[in-house]
């Protein structure tokens, strides 16, 4: 079984686009939002991992590690779905290449499968986040609700994500500071 759904609303200042297709409890996510922002800033949001805690349904995230180009982060997730609570523990690695992409893959955690890329393209005057992903949930809710819910709430999040981006102001470098100097 799969079904496919694109989502555009006319009101959509940052040009949030989503497809998701689903089958066999295995949805492939395809969504992209464009931001007023240099690359540069673009990649210093999508890698201020802290700043995640402020995502709807994040309850708890920590960095577990950094080394080289590599950060391990663990989070906990709680939503509720209709009339099911859903908590989701997961630990993702994450491998950055400077100012271009950030891949991810579960190395641990609830989901069978969890892995995929945050690709920056640059535009005129603004930069495309690109973000793909796989989602293999093992979990108890049916499979019909996950995917109303993935349908439903997505936009949602990459709307804020969208928002927190063109408003992002990176914090200043300290010494253990990971961030890249822009040129």
């Amino acid at each position: 079984m799969s079904s496919q759904v694109l989502a555009q609303q006319t009101n959509n200042p940052f040009d949030v686009q989503i497809g998701i297709t689903s089958a066999n409890g295995r949805f492939n996510i395809n969504a992209s939002y464009a931001v007023p922002i240099n690359s540069c800033g673009a990649y210093a949001f999508l890698t201020d991992y802290d700043a995640s805690k402020n995502i709807a349904g994040v309850v708890d995230l920590q960095i577990l590690s950094r080394s080289a180009n590599k950060v391990r982060v663990s989070r906990t997730l709680e939503e509720n779905i209709f009339f099911f609570h859903v908590e989701l523990k997961t630990v993702v690695e994450y491998t950055e290449v400077p100012h271009r992409l950030l891949s991810f893959e579960q190395v641990s955690g609830d989901a069978k499968l969890y892995k995929g890329t945050w690709k920056l393209v640059p535009e005129k005057d603004k930069t495309l986040f690109k973000y793909d992903a796989v989602v293999d949930l093992d979990s108890v809710v049916p499979m019909a609700v996950i995917e109303y819910f993935m349908k439903n709430n997505l936009r949602e999040r990459l709307e804020s994500m969208a928002q927190k981006a063109a408003q992002y102001k990176p914090p200043p470098p300290n010494k253990s500071s990971q961030v890249l100097a822009c040129k």
